[in-house]
């Protein structure tokens, strides 16, 4: 199992792509969870930030091992989301944060390693 956060900055001028972005995701959510299922990814969740820095997506996620990755994804709705990644982040900006503590009952983990 894989737990990860990851940051990015997003680039300058790209904050209304990145709203159309985030709705083509939240507007085809049954196409989205499909896509999950080939990743074996069992949640991800963006967020977003504002400050005097700039603006931010994170990217938090819980992965099963052995999961296609989206670039192999066949997909539409992935390769819709790949190309917004392309134009709106700065991948240089990408930091991987270091989880410290995953609190997870045993049944969550058990279920993830037996899927």
């Amino acid at each position: 199992m894989l737990i990860e956060l990851t940051r990015f900055k997003i680039k300058e001028g790209k904050s209304k792509r990145v709203d159309e972005w985030i709705r083509l995701l939240n507007d085809n959510m049954p196409a989205v969870l499909l896509t999950l299922e080939d990743e074996k990814m069992y949640v991800e969740a963006i967020f977003r930030e504002f400050n005097k820095e700039g603006e931010f997506l994170y990217w938090f996620s819980i992965q099963g091992e052995g999961g296609k990755p989206i670039s192999e994804s066949m997909h539409e709705v992935d390769r819709k989301h790949i190309e917004y990644s392309i134009e709106c982040i700065e991948k240089e900006s990408k930091v991987d944060m270091r989880l410290e503590v995953a609190m997870l009952p045993n049944w969550i983990k058990d279920a993830i390693n037996s899927h």
